[in-house]
């Protein structure tokens, strides 16, 4: 039986709560820690979700990484607003974060970009994400050209970089017997706070 989540056990802070949670996760060898469902809505108020993966996490907010001119990132640039999912099934964990969404920094987004492999540089620049194409071989002679193009020394693409989603809410799950499950939530609040609530599974 898993030990109850209890107000009194629990972080004041949903971040230091979260690097908690996230920690054992990583700790107990969970496959894919950092991905996480994103939630959108379309023009049209249609939800729409993919996978991405978590790049970054402080008091300001959670990270990811995007084409700006993808179908996602239009999504946000009209409602700027989000819900990011995690489930951690071997430890029974879920967290839902609903917020507010900004772009981070140019120079942050070429800080991280410098940080990943050659290939997914070049596959930046080569895939115009959510786009028709006519075949994956347009696909992979794009990523050739650009490997001669820029060779080793590939730079950001001014329509790739990062958006920050900042929490009003965070509501940690954890699983129980009987379906009884743990649901702890943390509201921000006008003054700058967090308020802590419990909620019936």
């Amino acid at each position: 039986m898993l030990d109850p989540l209890n107000e009194t056990d629990i972080s004041p802070d949903p971040f230091q709560q979260f690097e908690r949670w996230f920690g054992e996760a990583l700790a107990a060898g969970v496959p894919e820690v950092d991905a996480m469902t994103l939630a959108t809505v379309t023009a049209d108020c249609s939800p729409d979700a993919r996978i991405v993966l978590l790049k970054k996490f402080d008091s300001n907010g959670f990270v990811f990484y995007t084409n700006y001119q993808s179908r996602k990132a239009k999504e946000l640039e009209a409602k700027a607003r989000a819900c990011l999912l995690f489930y951690w099934l071997p430890l029974k964990l879920q967290v839902r974060i609903e917020g507010t969404v900004e772009r981070i920094s140019d120079k942050e987004s070429d800080a991280y970009f410098q940080t990943r492999p050659l290939g997914s540089k070049l596959g930046a620049w080569a895939s115009n994400q959510s786009e028709v194409i006519a075949s994956r071989t347009e696909l992979e002679k794009r990523f050739a050209e650009f490997k001669v193009k820029f060779g080793d020394d590939v730079p950001r693409p001014s329509h790739w970089g990062g958006y920050r989603v900042k929490p009003t809410s965070i509501e940690f799950w954890q699983g129980r017997e009987d379906r009884l499950h743990d649901r702890i939530r943390y509201v921000f609040e006008h003054d700058g706070s967090w308020r802590v609530e419990r909620l019936a599974p």
